[in-house]
């Protein structure tokens, strides 16, 4: 498979070497580049199998506009850019491409979401109320995460309340998220801390790998990370 990795931070050069380790043929563009989405051009597109990227908010939604015009496959582990999900979608849809996207590609985090979805319906009715709090390396632009974010969103929808998070930024921490549900009378706490990005990695080349089968659409993370 032909991979085209937008992004050379941290987690974009490991989303390189574990494709590559998986013996994918890899290319790499960093922001300098392809400044604007300027490198991405219709010829250059086709030349790859699947898009991924890990580069900024900033950058994201002119990488996706470029190639989801072309008709390309985007796996996006950028964050920071939701409220423009429905426009990208409908890029999606009109140009039959396919985009996967998601907050977190580990495997863990995806079991985290689902366990507190498990907690929060066990503790809703007996007097907790719910918090979150996250911290991340000290260069991660968006705040909160977009995981942690994605969390008082699966605990918002079974106990149909709003969940304050609290977002800290320092060193280089991978990421550590925490649920809190907190009584009158005692606390319980649902952590995930990540030892490193290659968790993040693994995932985003396990999710490319299964994209470049799938049919043209959209697609969350969280719905079909037990196929990939």
């Amino acid at each position: 498979m032909r991979i085209l990795v937008l992004g050379v931070g941290k987690t974009g050069k490991l989303v390189a070497e574990v494709a590559a380790q998986r013996g994918h043929s890899v290319h790499v563009l960093d922001a300098k580049e392809n400044k604007d989405g300027a490198a991405l051009t219709a010829p250059f597109v086709a030349g790859f199998d699947v898009v991924v990227d890990f580069t900024t908010p900033e950058a994201v939604l002119t990488n996706m506009r470029a190639c989801l015009a072309t008709g390309a496959k985007m796996v996006i582990g950028t964050t920071g850019w939701y409220d423009k999900l429905d426009d990208m979608r409908s890029l999606a849809e009109r140009r039959d491409a396919a985009l996967l996207y998601g907050t977190n590609f580990s495997l863990g985090v995806q079991k985290l979401l689902a366990l507190a979805k498990y907690m929060a319906a066990s503790l809703k009715d007996a007097g907790y109320t719910f918090s979150i709090a996250e911290t991340h390396h000290q260069s991660k632009l968006d705040a909160p995460s977009g995981t942690a974010l994605t969390l008082a969103e699966a605990v918002k929808s079974v106990t149909g309340k709003a969940v304050p998070v609290e977002a800290t930024r320092t060193g280089d921490v991978a990421g550590v998220h925490a649920l809190i549900a907190t009584s009158d009378s005692d606390s319980i706490t649902l952590t995930h801390e990540s030892a490193s990005r290659l968790p993040f990695a693994e995932g985003a080349v396990r999710a490319a790998e299964w994209l470049i089968k799938a049919k043209p659409g959209v697609y969350d993370i969280r719905e079909v990370f037990d196929k990939l």
